[in-house]
């Protein structure tokens, strides 16, 4: 069976969002603090537990300051 393009999306922007805070040294608290974005809803995407909702992917990229959306060809 093929994967759902959905979940490789999601997949492929929670190692987007793990690599963006390794880079950055910075805490899923921090980003939290920074993007208005919970603790919890933070710790869900990067468990894979939730695909997060575009104003969530918004609200990170924009307090990351780098793009997070791994675009169509994933």
């Amino acid at each position: 069976m093929t994967e759902h393009h959905g979940a490789k999306v999601a997949q492929a922007l929670a190692l987007a969002l793990a690599s963006a805070l390794e880079t950055e040294g910075m805490s899923v608290a921090a980003l939290s603090r920074l993007s208005g974005v919970s603790r919890l809803t933070i710790s869900n995407v990067l468990e894979g537990r939730v695909w997060p909702d575009l104003l969530t992917v918004a609200s990170l990229e924009r307090a990351l300051d780098r793009d997070l959306w791994p675009g169509r060809n994933v």
